[in-house]
């Protein structure tokens, strides 16, 4: 008996040979295909049955808001908050930063408005007297940004949702969401794909000895099934379990992602504060955002009072020369034509507001101190979903090579 399996084996070594070398090619291509169907495509392939859609999107890009959410979730919860990051500015730091620009809108608006509700009488006047309006207008101005910056900071909720503002960004750039779960787990993903081929490997060489005895048909689709599945499964496991290094026979283990705390703490806040958490994204989402109405009533307000005190005492010779109904008008447009200048203005204090909120650094800090558990949650979720999903690709993958493995064996 024994003498016939060797015979056997050496009559047909190449084949016996190369079973344990295509499952470990079946399990690192089934663990590649799956880490590809988690990212791509961003939009779905496929066609409806019966109203049944039958075809395939990525994990992420299909479960944008939700991954969004989760991840908005941890950032917002246990990284940084809103109320943190503006109580860092300093109004008056802003005022000067914008002064430049600030100051030659105010000639413009002034020189604009004055022409507009008294030609003849802004004509009229000295220079000397046109200059003075013109220079406590570009005076008053950056006061007035720095007003509002107070008062945001006062109540940061009530004008700024940092939620509605990292979940549009990702929902608007679904290839940045993408980019998130790429990077912080890229070291996973290399060994995913890796241990797929080890561990077919090795159940490869259980494959070759159980075909050398046997010979059933059924057990190379069955084993590569087997493959596709189990080291599926058990990769996914390494990566995230256990949650706390574990001594066993003088090894340590410890989930793969886990152990990795501290380098992806940095190479997420890099990303995070480079493309999602920035002052442009923040001034986007205070003069456009979902509480923007509540910023547009409070800069109308603080412009109506810098009016109302430049004119101060003079203010009823004004209203009777241009009328109460156009001086309200004319605050009006003042104030129209600020919210106008206001978003590009406010680009200049950018770069003062990178450093000063200092984003990258405090996210660095808190995610090295988050607990496990928290921790994990950073990347698990673009595993979570449909996990179910990804292993029994990798099992009907597995399958299918193994059947056409077994029709190359019995040709």
């Amino acid at each position: 008996m024994l003498d016939h399996l060797i015979a056997d084996f050496m009559k047909n070594w190449v084949l016996y040979v190369s079973i344990p070398f295509v499952s470990g090619i079946i399990g690192y291509v089934t663990k590649v295909v799956a880490i590809r169907m988690m990212f791509a495509p961003m939009d779905f392939i496929g066609f409806k049955i019966f109203g049944i859609p039958i075809g395939w999107q990525g994990i992420v890009p299909r479960k944008a808001e939700k991954m969004a959410t989760i991840s908005v979730e941890l950032m917002s919860t246990r990284l940084i908050t809103a109320n943190e990051v503006f109580a860092r500015l300093d109004p008056h730091r802003i005022a000067k930063e914008i002064e430049g620009p600030m100051t030659a809108a105010a000639e413009e608006i002034t020189r604009a408005v004055a022409q507009q509700y008294q030609p003849g009488l802004w004509e009229m006047m000295p220079e000397f007297a046109r200059q003075k309006i013109i220079k406590k207008m570009q005076t008053e101005a950056p006061q007035v940004v720095a007003n509002i910056m107070s008062e945001i900071q006062g109540d940061v909720d009530k004008y700024f949702d940092i939620k509605h503002m990292v979940i549009s960004n990702l929902m608007k750039d679904r290839k940045m969401l993408n980019e998130i779960f790429q990077k912080v787990g890229h070291q996973e993903f290399k060994f995913f794909s890796n241990a797929g081929f080890y561990f077919g490997f090795g159940i490869g060489l259980i494959q070759m000895v159980c075909w050398l005895l046997f010979k059933q048909p059924w057990m190379l689709p069955a084993f590569g099934g087997f493959v596709g599945f189990f080291s599926d499964w058990a990769a996914l496991q390494m990566m995230f379990r256990p949650m706390q290094p574990k001594k066993i026979m003088g090894f340590t283990f410890h989930g793969l992602f886990l152990k990795r705390q501290q380098e992806v703490a940095r190479d997420y806040a890099a990303l995070i504060s480079k493309q999602l958490l920035t002052p442009a994204n923040m001034m986007e989402e205070l003069f456009r955002g979902a509480l923007s109405d509540r910023i547009m009533e409070l800069i109308h307000r603080n412009v109506r009072e810098m009016i109302d005190a430049q004119t101060g005492s003079i203010r009823p010779l004004v209203v009777y020369a241009v009328g109460s109904q156009k001086y309200i008008e004319m605050k009006n447009v003042v104030t129209e034509k600020i919210l106008e200048r206001l978003p590009e203005t406010m680009k200049h204090m950018e770069s003062y507001a990178e450093d000063a909120m200092d984003v990258r650094n405090t996210l660095v800090d808190r995610m090295q101190r988050l607990t496990s558990e928290e921790f994990e949650g950073m990347l698990r979720p673009a595993f979570k979903e449909d996990e179910w999903s990804l292993i029994a690709v990798g099992a009907v993958l597995g399958f299918l090579v193994g059947e056409l493995q077994i029709q190359f064996m019995l040709n």
